[in-house]
């Protein structure tokens, strides 16, 4: 799902003298383990942020487990550094008004809701957030089911305006599908309704729909043209 991040993968190794954290000339001396100096930048506390907390955003951003070596060489630290730093932040979540975890996976690290909370984790899973259809919205869902598969330039020549927030919403809900392409120079992207359609509007299938009347027709057209601002001549 995510995409492969951009953080260093050199691993520094800890230097026979310790690393001052608050010397300037600690920035660019860690060493990775091929021998070539590590050019990330030392990660520098100040009155707002600290190495824990800069730890605890990168574990949060990732959301899977991530390498010590990675962290120290993200944050330009010797990995002792960041192990000092992962404990401390790991004590500081145990306490009892923290719901999460830090959880040390054999060198890796990573962030974790506490099992005592998993009860209130599935009432929300069981009540999870419906998407949020405007009239815009459920405007263009309802051409896309009854004139399906159908182009999003269909789409729009029907509504008289852009539909591409209304279409995006729609992928991004999980209302509507890409069915292939249309066989036309261009190759546009063919839309239609997904399962999850069928289930959220209570209907077995697209053919069990209701019929538009002709007035429904003039008010999609009408809702149109107060979104345009225009007339629109279909």
């Amino acid at each position: 799902m995510q995409e492969e991040n951009n953080i260093e993968t050199n691993v520094p190794k800890q230097n026979a003298e310790p690393i001052d954290a608050e010397s300037p000339d600690s920035t660019d001396n860690t060493t990775a383990e091929d021998g070539s100096q590590n050019s990330q930048p030392s990660f520098a506390e100040t009155e707002d942020t600290t190495l824990e907390g800069a730890l605890e955003a990168l574990l949060f951003a990732m959301g899977d487990s991530v390498e010590e070596s990675r962290l120290a060489a993200s944050l330009g630290r010797s990995v002792s550094e960041i192990k000092k730093a992962l404990r401390a932040l790991q004590e500081r979540l145990n306490r009892p008004e923290s719901g999460i975890q830090l959880l040390d996976l054999n060198g890796s690290w990573q962030l974790s809701t506490k099992k005592q909370y998993y009860d209130v984790l599935i009432t929300l899973a069981r009540h999870p957030k419906k998407p949020q259809l405007t009239d815009v919205i459920l405007e263009t869902l309802s051409i896309i089911a009854y004139k399906q598969p159908v182009t999003k330039a269909q789409i729009e020549q029907i509504r008289g305006v852009s539909s591409e927030h209304a279409v995006n919403k729609l992928l991004e809900y999980d209302l509507v599908q890409e069915l292939g392409r249309l066989n036309v120079p261009g190759r546009p992207i063919l839309l239609g309704t997904t399962e999850k359609f069928l289930r959220y509007f209570g209907v077995e299938s697209t053919k069990q729909l209701p019929e538009l009347s002709p007035g429904q027709i003039e008010d999609f057209k009408a809702e149109a043209e107060a979104e345009a601002d225009v007339h629109v001549d279909v």
